[in-house]
């Protein structure tokens, strides 16, 4: 009798093809479902994290993401997350310009209201704890295709030796030949002329001071550029005034048009969270670098100006007086140079940049005197070609003078890049860098922080400029500056390149913020998006066993001058190894010249410890800094916050050449 299938083992039948079909079909995914969830499962063990340390996505309110470029970490515990106008020609346009106050301790944030469009200013840290902030964006870039209304650059005169003379954005400039009219784009402070007047015949010289803008013309179309040098009168000055104030221009055309800085600079107060304008510099900055100085001054250096080309100009910020000096000589530095203070005073130039200028002028590395415009050549560094886009780091602790540039990629949008880390030891008679161990990947833009277990993490970064072709690169790892060795450490949650960073926080553990790919896909044909995602990590050691005990009883933050002693309480005294001085962080576009780790003598007291603060003002320049104990076991205690004050006298500002 032939077999029949019961209606029961048909049903289970067709079932279990149904299932192989659908399991052939979506095998792909049910592996990687398993692979995830074991991933998961994996990161999560007590002894990974041990090993490996922990990421997590820290969970930012709706209202308060924001396209964050730069952070700052502040005297009170909270971080300044900075976007201005965040890369984003539309919010510039709408004037919206964002700003929010992170607490990590009560994981709270604030919007501040941001006085101007910061993105792409310089900052540092000032002796009394507040955040100078200085530059930022006056007009995105535009390229020639797009440009809807002829403009350039205009030389204002005034001849008039009594008076300076104030200029509103939007004053008008009429041709004295062709009549067309251009409106300056910024206000504008001319000075007033110089006369001086002959000892021995009495004839007075009259001298017109001299300053520029960037006009636009008032309409747009072609007809209203002009191709020749031509004298403006300014319509609504009268009398002498229109005589002695007056514009001179060569070709306003339709040209590309580059970003522009601002002069603007503001000091952030971290106890009444809020900007608090100082006087402007005098050159407009957009890219540039500012490094405090032994005596508490900043010097601002590079960034575009007013009109598109990276400034030469080198000012000193006083932050007594809160204005700006312009030293008598000029300085050509790529924007966002890596410009460290050096122990005796110099500043010592990484070769490292972001962004604009040319690939053979201003990259050697090289020890730099700003007082007498020296300049002292560093050789040896590998793949100078590829320090665009590249990190450096003073190494810890800083009384070594060794310093160590990571990675970097050729000017532009090369496709070169490289895996190289470079170290110098200033501290030689004839330093030269020496390549040290390699990166995880050859990558630009990544991200190095200094722990206060004398490692140093470095994360992300994209194998191509913006991260072209889906080239982000997903990993990090810890660098042991004792032992001049690497270890790769749990890999990042997200890609991060162009327009991120990362700052350690007081708990030990390490923020990571920002990245702008140009595109989504790897074929280069969808728009990147912003990644407003901030990470944490939890470095190992937080895994490593109870933490020792560092506890200020005071009320206010100890001040402890130069060579001074603090004592804090600790029933871990015992345990501690060793003591270190952390200056915050101020990151962004790849530059953090404020960190820095340096090592305190300590001995036990009855109930604690009590640590010394080197008496070198180049070693320490005077502001708040975070003092960590770390036992034997290379664990770290929370922060406890020291202010330095103002210790070194400041050096004369040069006022020749000579």
């Amino acid at each position: 009798m032939r077999y029949r299938p019961s209606r029961r083992t048909k049903r289970i039948a067709i079932t279990t093809a149904v299932l192989v079909a659908i399991g052939g079909v979506n095998a792909p995914w049910l592996v990687r479902f398993g692979t995830e969830r074991y991933h998961e499962y994996t990161i999560n063990q007590a002894s990974y994290k041990a090993d490996m340390g922990h990421w997590q996505v820290l969970d930012v309110p709706e209202e308060y993401r924001i396209n964050t470029i730069h952070a700052a970490l502040l005297h009170t515990g909270k971080v300044l997350l900075v976007a201005g106008s965040g890369n984003d020609a539309a919010q510039f346009d709408a004037k919206t310009f964002r700003t929010v106050l992170w607490d990590p301790e009560a994981n709270t944030f604030k919007n501040i209201p941001t006085p101007a469009d910061l993105f792409c200013a310089g900052h540092s840290q000032l002796p009394n704890g507040n955040l100078l902030v200085a530059g930022g964006t006056q007009r995105y870039e535009t390229l020639e295709g797009d440009v809807e209304k002829a403009g350039g650059l205009m030389i204002v005169s005034n001849e008039n030796p009594d008076k300076p003379m104030t200029l509103p954005a939007g004053t008008e400039f009429e041709g004295n030949r062709s009549g067309k009219v251009f409106l300056s784009q910024q206000s504008l402070l001319v000075p007033r002329a110089t006369k001086e007047t002959d000892p021995d015949t009495g004839e007075v010289t009259v001298t017109a001071s001299q300053k520029r803008v960037y006009v636009e013309a008032e309409h747009k179309g072609r007809k209203h550029a002009t191709g020749d040098t031509e004298q403006y009168t300014i319509p609504h000055l009268g009398g002498e005034d229109r005589r002695n104030v007056y514009g001179m221009a060569n070709k306003l055309s339709f040209d590309k048009k580059d970003f522009q800085g601002i002069r603007d600079a503001y000091e952030f107060d971290p106890v009444a969270e809020r900007y608090v304008t100082v006087d402007p510099m005098e050159d407009a900055r957009w890219y540039p670098t500012l490094t405090t100085l032994e005596d508490g001054r900043v010097i601002s250096v590079s960034g575009l100006d007013d009109i598109g080309e990276v400034s030469k100009k080198v000012e000193v910020y006083d932050p007594e007086d809160q204005d700006w000096t312009t030293l008598p000589y000029e300085r050509y530095f790529p924007t966002y140079p890596g410009m460290f203070l050096a122990r005796g005073g110099e500043l010592f130039y990484t070769g490292t940049s972001s962004g604009y200028g040319p690939a053979d002028e201003g990259r050697t590395p090289g020890l730099w005197d700003w007082r007498t415009d020296g300049f002292e050549p560093i050789p040896g560094i590998s793949d100078p070609d590829a320090l665009e886009t590249s990190m450096a780091v003073l190494l810890p602790p800083a009384q070594d003078q060794k310093y160590m540039v990571l990675g970097g990629g050729g000017i532009g949008e090369s496709t070169k890049v490289t895996d190289k880390t470079r170290i110098v030891d200033l501290s030689e008679d004839l330093p030269r860098f020496e390549d040290g161990p390699d990166l995880y990947a050859p990558v630009r833009y990544p991200s190095s922080v200094i722990l206060p277990d004398d490692t140093v993490l470095t994360t992300n970064g994209s194998g191509g400029y913006r991260g072209y072709s889906d080239s982000n690169v997903l990993k990090a790892e810890l660098y042991d500056a004792r032992t001049n060795t690497s270890r790769t450490v749990a890999d990042p949650l997200v890609g991060r390149n162009y327009h991120s960073g990362a700052l350690l926080l007081p708990d030990g553990r390490v923020m990571t913020f920002g990245s702008d790919s140009l595109f989504a896909d790897e074929a280069n044909t969808k728009p990147g998006e912003f990644e407003q995602q901030i990470d944490l990590y939890t470095p190992p050691y937080l895994f490593a066993g109870e933490r020792p005990e560092l506890v200020d009883d005071g009320a206010e933050t100890q001040v402890v001058e130069l060579g001074g002693t603090a004592e804090f309480r600790t029933k871990d005294a015992a345990r501690v190894d060793r003591a270190r001085l952390l200056r915050p962080g101020s990151f962004t576009h790849v530059t953090n010249v404020e960190q820095r780790s340096i090592a305190l003598e300590f001995e036990g007291t009855e109930d604690g410890v009590r640590v010394t603060v080197p008496d070198d003002p180049t070693l320490v320049p005077p502001g708040y800094y975070m003092v960590n104990v770390v036992d034997d076991q290379g664990v770290p205690s929370e922060s406890v916050w020291l202010h330095i004050p103002e210790g070194a006298t400041p050096a004369p500002i040069p006022t020749t050449t000579d």
